[in-house]
């Protein structure tokens, strides 16, 4: 891997914090021993979620929203329940109820599905300043096609090693009728753990018109296993 010094390419100011010289293997070093070390510590997750889509084409828009709780036990793994749902009957079932079982899928396997050196070739493309906190940015590529993979960028925190936004695309078209998906997706800090905070994919249909997915990942309640 290509190793860049932070002060040739961090943009310098009177406020700024350059981040460590570090490879992009030692970034993601770092970032998977963080990820497990926040893993452990979590023993119960939940929060309520706001799952929205937007389908506009051939002069009609036709939309759905779903509110869900989510739970997440160390022991059980996850588990959605609908509070409530309105809009289009189709888009609940064909769009938001399937969102809620793909992630239970892809739960089953985090190995085949994590950001790990096992599933992506990485590339260090530099640094930013995002949100007030110094970030590496990584273009990330899969070794496979997997509808669970992702290509494109991710940035992560150059003080806690996690992910702060993935700027990206599937790695494999989920379906035919889809033309291109464009998934950004931010995470924010709740205590001492970074969470999903919200994600917005957009999708390019193709016997035309655009779809609008977005989750708003709600407020956490969490229960850790040992005091932090």
């Amino acid at each position: 891997m290509l190793a860049f010094t932070a002060r040739g390419i961090w943009p310098q100011g009177p406020d700024t914090v350059l981040p460590p010289a570090l490879t992009a293997a030692q970034i993601v070093d770092q970032m998977q021993r963080h990820s497990q070390a926040r893993t452990d510590g979590q023993k119960h997750l939940q929060s309520i979620r706001q799952y929205q889509v937007e389908y506009r084409g051939f002069s009609a828009v036709i939309a759905a929203h779903m509110e869900v709780e989510y739970n997440y036990d160390a022991a059980l793994g996850k588990s959605f329940r609908i509070v409530k749902q309105s809009g289009s009957r189709m888009l609940c079932d064909k769009v938001l109820k399937r969102a809620l079982e793909s992630e239970v899928e892809a739960s089953q396997d985090k190995v085949a599905n994590a950001l790990t050196p096992a599933n992506y070739r990485f590339h260090l493309a530099g640094t930013e300043n995002l949100d007030g906190r110094p970030a590496y940015v990584l273009d990330v590529q899969p070794l496979v096609a997997s509808k669970f993979l992702y290509k494109g960028k991710v940035w992560v925190d150059a003080a806690e090693f996690a992910l702060l936004k993935i700027d990206a695309e599937p790695a494999k078209n989920p379906s035919f009728w889809i033309a291109r998906t464009h998934i950004l997706q931010t995470f924010a800090k709740t205590g001492d753990y970074w969470l999903p905070e919200r994600n917005r994919s957009e999708t390019k249909v193709r016997i035309g018109g655009t779809a609008v997915f977005a989750i708003d990942y709600g407020k956490y309640e969490i229960e850790s296993n040992a005091p932090r």
